[in-house]
């Protein structure tokens, strides 16, 4: 039998996480892995270093689901990393979010597959508003800065003499992008 291993996180230093820290201590956690970042934030240092320390046999708890994924494709990626590993996963405020079962393997099935409908979907909903912008004449992308009116504007002050840092400095380009113009 393995170790129970828990992961705690709050999203602001405003919030404590020490409630969750006490209720993993009591639900068997020998180690806990905490920190105070955005769910949304991609780069979690103590959720990877959590997910490298746990071993084959460990179970990994959490108190609840939102503590540990962004969304339902992230908890999928995170608990199927895990499974690669032979750790199990739980929740402690779901029951039913538990890898070491048979129902809880399901759940995480039917998990998987809405992370898998919720980015199709996410995937049509941004080519009709590629299509829609296209139809409306609307290219993606920031728009150019540079116009042919400044680059005919670059080009006059350059044959009237003036530096390619004085044209750079009064037109609010760089000295490279005047240069790449007048060359």
């Amino acid at each position: 039998m393995g170790s129970i291993v828990a992961y705690a996180r709050v999203s602001t230093g405003q919030q404590d996480f020490q409630s969750q820290v006490d209720r993993l201590i009591a639900a068997g956690a020998s180690k806990v892995f905490s920190e105070k970042r955005s769910g949304m934030d991609g780069g979690r240092p103590e959720l990877s270093e959590c997910i490298r320390y746990v071993r084959e046999g460990d179970t990994l708890i959490v108190t609840k689901l939102d503590r540990l994924a962004r969304s339902t494709a992230d908890l999928y990626k995170i608990v199927t990393e895990l499974s690669d590993k032979g750790v199990g996963f739980k929740v402690l405020d779901d029951q039913a979010v538990d890898t070491t079962t048979r129902t809880g393997k399901l759940v995480m099935g039917i998990l998987a597959l809405i992370a898998e409908f919720e980015t199709e979907i996410r995937k049509e909903r941004q080519m009709e508003g590629i299509a829609k912008a296209k139809a409306e004449g609307r290219m993606g992308g920031r728009p150019k800065l540079l116009t042919p009116a400044i680059e005919d504007r670059i080009k006059h002050l350059r044959v009237e003499g003036m530096s390619i840092r004085k044209i750079a400095s009064e037109i609010g380009f760089s000295k490279a992008t005047v240069q790449k113009i007048i060359t």
